[in-house]
């Protein structure tokens, strides 16, 4: 894999992968910045959400269960001091849909953190990693009721 990034001025870059996709960078304006794209950080935490969600869904769409909607959030904690590294992570999934199986739900993020996101691997070695979910049941208004939330791995916080 490559990846570049092209600095355009300041602190505004553009970022490009092999996919020929491109992405802003940009920094806060009170480092020099224009405020203008995405924190390297933050690219770190989206690619990680990307990744385990990516594998999650898949295997939830494999397992025939009917999703209606989906969504991955990461919570990072940073360290106060320089190089402000990630020192706690969060990753809660939310679930909604028709009858969704607990079971199956544990076992798309069991899969995705042990065997096929390379984020989540590579990350989880440094910094420990929460893995919550959040499981709804679609309603007919388009609403969705809270079925049942658990935690599939508790990483203890250093």
């Amino acid at each position: 894999m490559n990846a570049s990034v092209k600095w355009h001025q300041r602190l505004t870059f553009t970022g490009t992968a092999d996919s020929g996709f491109s992405v802003p960078l940009g920094g806060n304006p009170k480092f020099g910045g224009d405020n203008d794209g995405f924190r390297p950080m933050e690219l770190i935490a989206t690619g990680l959400a990307g990744c385990t969600a990516m594998d999650t869904i898949s295997i939830l769409q494999k397992k025939r269960q009917e999703v209606t909607d989906f969504e991955v959030n990461v919570h990072a904690e940073r360290a106060k001091e320089h190089p402000s590294v990630f020192i706690y992570i969060k990753i809660d999934y939310q679930v909604t849909g028709n009858s969704i199986d607990e079971e199956a739900v544990k076992r798309a993020i069991k899969l995705s953190a042990e065997r096929y996101c390379p984020a989540q691997a590579m990350l989880g070695q440094c910094v420990p990693i929460d893995l919550e979910y959040q499981i709804f049941e679609a309603t007919e208004n388009g609403e969705r009721e809270l079925v049942t939330s658990g935690n599939y791995q508790q990483a203890n916080k250093k």
